[in-house]
């Protein structure tokens, strides 16, 4: 598990107001909570924070916070949550979550697939249905992705859940054993790629009301 350093300050002001203030300086509203962490309310140098999602994606990022006018020298926390504007071009609000290394935390997971499926080589098509898993584990034992060998896969095969081995030290939470990625025939490949192109066709009017998103942000 890598912990990537970010720094930041201690935010006094709430609302809407003082949100916009710290975003113009380029500073991005955050907030650090846990289940034996009062919440913190805290703002980290936006460009920093883009860079990291930048390089790292969005799933499992596990962090070294340290914050000016905090009462501890520095927490290690997982990126939770974050939102961004309507056109997802600029963040609004992060939500972190500090964490105990030596506790089973959940995280969300990318789902990758490794090899070519023999269904592929008919003519079929991989059609992966989650592509991410939450699982249970401590920090330093969350792996970068799932990843499943479908190399041996026909059409008409699918993975399920309960197929899927990660070792005794990560669980995957489920109540029942739900479906992961399966091949189509290429009939069903085909119609899922000109519904695609369909999608492409459809104007979509977006009401370009930023007042309206950053209501939604929790501050």
């Amino acid at each position: 598990m890598e912990l990537i350093d970010l720094t930041g300050s201690i935010r006094s002001g709430s609302g809407k107001s003082a949100a916009r203030a710290l975003r113009k300086n380029e500073l991005l509203p955050a907030v650090i909570y846990g289940p034996e962490t009062e919440p913190v309310p805290v703002s980290v140098p936006t460009y920093a924070f883009s860079e990291i999602i930048r390089k790292n994606g969005t799933s499992g990022i596990f962090m070294k916070l340290v914050v000016e006018g905090d009462s501890k020298d520095s927490r290690t926390v997982m990126l939770k949550d974050f939102q961004m504007d309507t056109f997802r071009l600029n963040y609004l609000h992060a939500d972190f979550q500090e964490i105990n290394l030596d506790n089973t935390i959940t995280v969300t997971v990318p789902v990758e697939t490794s090899g070519e499926s023999k269904g592929e080589q008919e003519g079929g098509m991989v059609q992966v249905i989650r592509r991410e898993l939450d699982v249970i584990c401590r920090p330093a034992d969350t792996p970068d992705s799932i990843v499943i060998d479908i190399s041996e896969l026909e059409i008409g095969d699918s993975v399920h859940v309960e197929s899927i081995d990660l070792g005794p030290d990560v669980e995957i939470p489920h109540e029942v054993n739900f479906t992961v990625l399966t091949v189509v025939p290429p009939t069903a490949a085909e119609e899922e790629a000109t519904e695609d192109d369909e999608d492409l066709d459809i104007d979509v009017d977006v009401d370009a009301d930023a007042d309206a998103e950053e209501a939604s942000v929790s501050e």
